[in-house]
């Protein structure tokens, strides 16, 4: 085999038990307010310690408000969340970055900026976009709340090892065309299935010279795929990105850390379970216009029509169409649209504000518009200020919120009304992922910056 996820994840078995799971070592957990409050109650029923609380760091991230969040959470559940994990941290010894603290903000931005996640980890949280981390070069992936319970106990976690697949994406992008783009491609060219049971790894030119911020979008969403996870073998730019960073090794911890991640990597001779190649000169800016991430298309294409789609899938075609009040075969841009959200896990990075500001400045938000911009964590709120991205966005009519899932999730404040339709840079497009009868269009921080300023489904290269 010789690929970079067999050596990660076979350094890390404790044990394998015969005709059943590995015992995997965890090096990192992460914990946020919904998934852990009955993992701690399970240790405290059994007077269990956390086993390594040095190695478990949490923050509330789904239920907290993007405005006044020195005032207590509104939301009754949302604020006993919250408050349970203060408790659950406090009581265990587990390091906490607390609402309204500088290291607080969405957890899989704050883990790869701080420099909690690093090349070579396992890592694990109860939260589906764990798989965001393996950007950092590591084998990262989401887990239940019993099994949240298992790594607090134990530091290790009963797991089938997933088969491997590799995803090479070569050439070079358009103008335009970003991260969240390949991935709405690759999702599409795949379905939302396509990669079940399969730890993906992203290769190729595209990925390659891909920024790390970049590469963290393409990995948040191989669990649109049906992907375990997903990751980047390390590289120069990585080391670059994590040198200097608060949790990262230093001074000859550094130099012995970068020679072993210089080890990272698939052999030459490394054979996968699956591979798939794809061109980068066929992805242009993308939209979704279905009620799952694979349900999308070019900004510029149309909508498939009835019999372009599989007689099994056609019922769910249809119902999808109907929830989100579009016909097959229809065209979306210049479509109406009601909210613009900029934010979430998958697009709530200073790069992310960066794009976003570039193609607004000079323009106005359309009057029409609701539109949240929420950085995905206080350090990238500073950045934003720092930069003076800020000054950018008022200026163009546009108001940054503070940190949080936001409108990724119906958890907070932050809820698209029913029948209304939202531009979102999030990841799901579920049926009231947004809020009860919302209508999501997922798409990059471009799109959803010319959407924004015109009112409607845009193409951003008529601004470029």
């Amino acid at each position: 085999m010789n690929t970079l996820f067999d050596k990660i994840w076979d350094s890390h078995v404790v044990q394998i038990v015969k005709d059943g799971p590995t015992q995997l070592y965890i090096d990192r957990l992460y914990c946020h307010e919904v998934t852990s409050p009955q993992a701690f109650q399970g240790l405290r029923q059994r007077g269990l310690k956390v086993f390594r609380p040095q190695q478990v760091f949490a923050m509330p991230d789904h239920n907290i408000q993007t405005h006044d969040q020195d005032k207590p959470v509104a939301d009754p559940v949302g604020r006993k969340q919250i408050d349970t994990l203060d408790k659950n941290c406090k009581e265990f010894g587990v390091t906490e970055f607390k609402m309204n603290t500088p290291e607080n903000g969405i957890i899989h931005v704050v883990g790869p900026e701080t420099g909690l996640s690093l090349p070579g980890m396992t890592i694990v949280c109860g939260d589906s976009h764990t798989s965001t981390h393996g950007a950092m070069g590591a084998v990262a992936f989401g887990i239940g709340t019993s099994e949240v319970e298992m790594v607090l106990a134990s530091q290790c976690i009963l797991q089938q090892k997933p088969k491997s697949m590799r995803i090479n994406i070569n050439g070079t992008l358009k103008p335009g065309v970003a991260a969240k783009d390949v991935a709405l491609y690759l999702m599409s060219q795949l379905t939302t299935s396509g990669a079940t049971g399969y730890f993906v790894e992203y290769a190729g030119d595209v990925v390659r010279n891909m920024s790390m911020e970049g590469r963290l979008t393409l990995c948040n969403l191989s669990i649109e795929m049906g992907a375990r996870g997903g990751f980047v073998a390390p590289d120069e730019k990585t080391f670059a990105y994590i040198k200097g960073k608060k949790y990262a090794p230093k001074g000859e911890d550094w130099e012995r850390a970068v020679a072993y991640w210089k080890t990272l990597k698939s052999g030459d001779d490394a054979v996968f379970d699956r591979e798939v190649t794809y061109d980068a000169a066929d992805i242009e800016p993308r939209i979704t216009y279905g009620t799952n991430p694979g349900m999308g298309i070019a900004i510029n294409g149309t909508i498939p029509t009835l019999d372009e789609i599989p007689e099994s899938d056609q019922a769910s075609f249809k119902k999808s169409l109907k929830y989100m009040g579009f016909e097959p075969g229809e065209k979306l841009l210049g479509h109406p649209i009601d909210y613009v959200f900029l934010g979430a896990c998958t697009n709530g990075r200073i790069e992310d504000f960066r794009a976003f500001a570039s193609l607004v400045k000079g323009h106005h938000k359309a009057p029409n518009v609701v539109a949240w911009l929420v950085p995905g964590s206080w350090a990238v709120a500073q950045q934003i200020k720092n930069e003076k991205l800020d000054k950018v966005l008022n200026e163009a009519g546009f108001e940054i919120r503070q940190p949080g899932c936001s409108a990724c999730l119906a958890m907070n404040d932050d809820k698209v009304p029913a029948g209304l339709y939202s531009v979102s840079t999030s990841n799901r497009n579920f049926e009231g992922r947004q809020g009860p009868g919302s209508r999501t269009i997922l798409a990059s921080p471009l799109v959803a910056a010319a959407a924004a300023i015109t009112g409607k489904v845009t193409d951003p290269r008529e601004f470029m």
